[in-house]
């Protein structure tokens, strides 16, 4: 049975925060996240009082949770229902939210149909990379100095972490899941930001470990993330 767009990221959402795109159209077109205002300035601020860190670092960390927002439902809508949701710079909006995250909504979006992963994860490039996640690195340097190496691997990272959630949630897909963050992962310049290794639970298939940091542990009390260069071993 044929799915629209909507009904497959209002199923994915079951997934939580990060993968709730609603059907309003609250907030800002996301274009004007990675414009000059101060849509983008806010959330830093906002990341940099809630951590008490650095502007650097608040940066970093408000770049991994955005692009953590932007990947992870076409990514399980992709994966789960084979159609991949159109959301533009200018169709998808964000706005404040009481959890931390942002908002996301985008009225009846047009979806593109991918019914393998080699086209899902062509599809996925095509649609996140350049439109969504270059425009928000140069957003975030153009404000702070942040090396573009460490925001493409929190870009990656969010590629696998939102592998591992639909993995995890619809296991009879997570080998389309892997197949699908593998293909995306090898799409510049997401390619060499880090390297797939022998799964580790809760992981199947392979584990991600990225080559850079994120800079949260220069955070008070911060740590070191599970996929981070840091880690031993």
């Amino acid at each position: 049975m044929e799915i629209s767009a909507a009904a497959a990221l209002a199923d994915v959402a079951r997934l939580g925060g990060y993968a709730v795109v609603g059907p309003g159209r609250d907030g800002v077109p996301v274009a004007e996240v990675y414009g000059p205002g101060p849509v983008l300035d806010e959330r830093v601020a906002h990341v940099g009082r809630a951590l008490r860190c650095s502007d650097r670092v608040a940066a970093s960390v408000a770049f991994q949770g955005l692009a953590a927002l932007l990947v992870t439902p076409p990514f399980a809508a992709a994966v789960v229902h084979g159609l991949l949701p159109v959301l533009t710079p200018r169709t998808l909006h964000w706005a404040p939210s009481t959890t931390g995250l942002w908002r996301q909504g985008c009225p009846d979006p047009p979806g593109v149909p991918v019914p393998d992963a080699g086209a899902a994860a062509a599809a996925l490039a095509g649609a996140l990379v350049e439109p969504h996640l270059a425009a928000l690195v140069a957003a975030v340097r153009s404000r702070v100095s942040v090396s573009p190496r460490v925001l493409w691997g929190s870009a990656a990272s969010a590629v696998a972490g939102a592998k591992r959630l639909v993995a995890l949630t619809w296991p009879e897909h997570a080998d389309r899941a892997g197949d699908v963050a593998r293909g995306l992962l090898g799409a510049a310049p997401l390619a060499g930001t880090g390297e797939l290794r022998a799964p580790e639970p809760p992981d199947r298939g392979w584990t991600y470990r990225r080559r850079s940091c994120c800079l949260i542990h220069l955070a008070p009390g911060g740590g070191i993330c599970g996929d981070c260069v840091l880690r031993r071993g």
